[in-house]
């Protein structure tokens, strides 16, 4: 199958592939020998709020601040 990168550097995975791996948000990838390797990932409720708050520089302290400043009122 052959599937295009766009000219912002996406690129449509084929439904059929999709297909046989089930509902995927997320795939690690890797190069490896000129190929491009994707895993699917599947992570959990939790896990995703921990990327988030990763993702946007909020620390495991920040939020304890937070809990303590709103608990102060």
């Amino acid at each position: 199958m052959l599937a295009k990168v766009t000219s912002k550097n996406q690129l449509t995975l084929p439904k059929s592939v999709l297909q046989q791996i089930g509902r995927v948000e997320y795939f690690d990838i890797q190069a490896e020998g000129g190929k491009i390797v994707l895993t699917p990932v599947r992570l959990h409720s939790a896990e995703k709020i921990r990327r988030k708050l990763e993702d946007l520089g909020i620390t495991e302290s920040d939020i304890t601040d937070a809990v303590s400043f709103a608990r102060q009122r």
